[in-house]
């Protein structure tokens, strides 16, 4: 009989962690508390995708609402983005410093990722939508800085592929230079999440506060960006002659008879633009004037009959498009009303401007400077976090090799954390994999004694 995979948490561990969720100081990220937060995040991260895979997600959804806890986690989202921007360009320009291992660095990056696919995944229940309150604000607008920027290098030719980032490009073993390039797939792979939070605050337009559409509608004009999604899809490009998808997690080669297949991504994009162009509310308020009825109208060439087979919901947007061609809409209803605005960004920002370089060499000396006992403790807690058999219960596709992308058959044998698919990649990698398999090896080592 075969072995059962990893169970969820059970309901009083999947609370105690809900519990424990907080806020934390820019200050102190990568610290001892701040990376308390992060486990936390991570348990629940996989425990929702489990819990979801089996249609059992609605206890933790739940206990994040009961909890007040989502404003903390969009708050630690917006931090973590800051973070990025602020921090990591001033620790990667420092000559002097050269971190025994990046991988400190790598969990701080990652924790933006941790907290966006969390919300990706319970952010489908219109509860969680609702008890964001006000901090729904902050998630438009970190929504909105993501794809702009997403569709602003799709439109420049600047997407991040596979074949631009791979190890043996790259120089010394855990360099800063590959950190900066994980970092930039890590990027496009958060853009790409915040595109399906986006879509799910999209569902809920009839009950979203009015500054949350009007921010939507008029302050970013969500409908033109979503347009330019569509028009340059970031997620689908053509390397020697072959059309790639991203999908899962990785970039496929799509064969001929599978390249008009809407792909979930092109979906989160179509979904949105119908809940915002088709809903009484929205057209009120949306401005149709000469610039937006133009760029609306560009969708008309991508409503194929192909695409519309595959969501039938799509002949609405057509028939609107086609009235839209031949109208002038009425200007939007002017509301009086006291408008909110976003406040988590503002108040970081506010709290820490001018502070960045000393922010920095305290980080560099209390947080990313770890000694050699200090990464042992490390690897073993996150030997026990990340356990094999959930990686693999988790893991979309089959394993890829680290070095090249294919699939991968071998796994080293020392750390079981790194994947190959020949002995000459697994020789190849084996610089840059030494340290970290050295420090899993003996993680894993402790845990079985």
């Amino acid at each position: 009989m075969a072995a059962a995979g990893p169970a969820p948490l059970v309901p009083a561990e999947a609370e105690a962690l809900v519990r424990a969720l907080q806020g934390t100081e820019l200050r102190d990220t990568g610290g001892h508390g701040w990376l308390r937060q992060h486990e936390y995040v991570e348990k629940l991260n996989m425990h929702t995708i489990l819990s979801a895979s089996v249609g059992q997600e609605q206890l933790l959804t739940e206990l994040l609402v009961t909890h007040a806890k989502i404003p903390v986690l969009i708050g630690e989202l917006i931090s973590a983005e800051i973070w990025k921007h602020k921090i990591f360009p001033v620790l990667c320009q420092l000559e002097d410093f050269k971190p025994r291992s990046t991988f400190p660095i790598y969990l701080v990056l990652h924790h933006e990722a941790s907290i966006i696919n969390l919300l990706e995944t319970v952010f489908f229940h219109k509860e969680i939508c609702e008890s964001a309150e006000d901090s729904i604000l902050d998630l438009i607008d970190y929504c909105h800085r993501k794809l702009t920027l997403l569709a602003a290098r799709s439109a420049n030719g600047q997407m991040v592929t596979l074949a631009e980032l791979r190890p043996e490009d790259l120089p010394s073993p855990s360099s800063m230079q590959e950190l900066q390039k994980q970092a930039e797939t890590m990027e496009f792979e958060i853009a790409l999440k915040a595109l399906s939070v986006l879509r799910f605050i999209t569902d809920q337009v009839e009950s979203l506060p009015l500054s949350a559409l009007t921010r939507m509608l008029n302050t970013h004009n969500l409908p033109c960006l979503l347009v330019e999604l569509v028009e340059h899809c970031p997620w689908s490009c053509r390397e020697a002659g072959k059309l790639k998808k991203f999908e899962n997690g990785t970039w496929h080669v799509v064969p001929p008879e599978d390249q008009v297949k809407m792909t979930k991504l092109d979906g989160q994009v179509w979904l949105a633009l119908l809940n915002l162009l088709l809903s009484p509310e929205c057209q009120r308020k949306y401005h149709f004037d000469g610039f937006n009825k133009s760029q609306l109208l560009k969708l008309r060439a991508f409503l194929t009959d192909v695409l519309i087979d595959q969501l039938p919901n799509l002949v609405e947007m057509q028939r609107f498009l086609s009235h839209l061609a031949v109208t002038e809409p009425a200007p939007p209803k002017k509301d009086l009303v006291l408008e909110q605005v976003p406040v988590i960004w503002d108040h970081i920002l506010k709290k820490n401007t001018g502070k960045w370089e000393a922010i920095t060499k305290h980080q560099v000396k209390h947080v990313f400077s770890p000694t050699e006992e200090e990464l042992k403790l490390q690897a073993r807690r996150w030997a026990q976090t990340y356990s094999l058999d959930m990686m693999e219960a988790l893991a979309p596709d089959k394993p890829r090799c680290t070095v090249c992308g294919v699939e991968a058959a071998k796994r080293c044998s020392r750390c079981r954390n790194e994947w190959y698919c020949t002995r000459a990649c697994q020789v190849q990698h084996w610089q840059k994999h030494k340290a970290a398999c050295n420090l899993m090896a003996e993680a894993l080592r402790a845990e079985d004694l």
